[in-house]
């Protein structure tokens, strides 16, 4: 089992800004939300390649913090992102994509089925220590 995406202890990386920071990368965060339940599905970052191929493409296309390329969303799983709209913030520091999903997956773990989890928000918080999973329908 993987104790970071499976586990029950609360271990936030908020190291994780200043680690892209320090790579010199051009980056926004960008929030995908289901554009149909409203449902946040996770949140990544685009540069200015992955915004244009977001628009030329019209699925999500973001930009990988770690492996530094491109990240056209499903080209591995499936679980691709058909893009909807892109919204920009008051200040234009971080965009939110809505997209509808191809399949029921957004995120890269699994249910205990194995299919895709629909959101990489599948845990919430009891206290400062210790997450708890949510039922997912």
């Amino acid at each position: 089992m993987n104790e970071l995406e499976e586990g029950t202890r609360l271990t936030l990386d908020f190291d994780k800004l200043a680690g892209v920071a320090a790579t010199g990368a051009r980056v926004v965060p960008v929030v995908l939300q289901d554009a149909g339940s409203g449902d946040v599905l996770f949140i990544g970052y685009a540069n200015d390649q992955a915004l244009k191929a977001t628009l030329d493409e019209r699925i999500a296309v973001l930009w990988s913090t770690s492996r530094n390329e491109l990240w056209r969303k499903g080209a591995s799983s499936g679980d691709v992102l058909e893009l909807v709209d892109v919204r920009v913030n008051c200040e234009q520091n971080s965009l939110l994509y809505l997209v509808n999903r191809t399949t029921g997956g957004a995120c890269h773990t699994t249910l205990p089925s194995g299919e895709a989890r629909p959101t990489c928000y599948y845990r919430s918080l009891t206290d400062l220590t210790t997450l708890r999973h949510l039922p997912m329908d």
